[in-house]
């Protein structure tokens, strides 16, 4: 990325698939290379690649890919295998499941971030509220053991 008359530049060459400004989308996106979304989009997103939000998009959705760069604005939780972007510009609500997570000045986030080497193995089961059950319940009989101990 680049900055221009603070404006933001993009290199789209390795990116196979845009959805154009212009573009409202609403449902679900599946898809296994590269995609960038610079309109609206409201649903459901999986993939096995990169996912690039564009400075002026507006996501709605529950996002699972390999790695997710956003310059835009997301609603809903994301998970990535590998790494979340926030630039500057990026405003995100919901949480984030990801073993790195970097956020450049100015962006804004709201939410909660799950990170480590467990995020990387198993990134289905963070998202599963039965799992996120399970996993709370563990930590508090872990608290009570320790407890008891003492």
């Amino acid at each position: 990325m680049a900055k221009e008359n603070n404006k933001i530049i993009i290199n789209e060459e390795e990116i196979t698939t845009v959805l154009a400004k212009d573009i409202g989308f609403s449902g679900t996106l599946k898809f296994k290379t590269s995609l960038m979304i610079k309109g609206d989009f409201n649903g459901e997103i999986k993939s096995e690649g990169k996912l690039v939000i564009g400075p002026d998009a507006n996501v709605k959705a529950t996002i699972t890919a390999k790695e997710i760069i956003s310059y835009g604005k997301t609603e809903g939780n994301i998970t990535a295998l590998q790494n979340v972007i926030l630039a500057a510009s990026a405003k995100q609500t919901g949480d984030i499941i990801t073993p790195n997570l970097v956020m450049e000045g100015g962006s804004l986030f709201n939410g909660k971030a799950i990170m480590g080497e467990n995020t990387k193995a198993n990134p289905s089961a963070q998202n599963n509220p039965n799992s996120q059950q399970n996993h709370q319940n563990q930590q508090n009989n872990n608290k009570q053991n320790f407890q008891h101990k003492n």
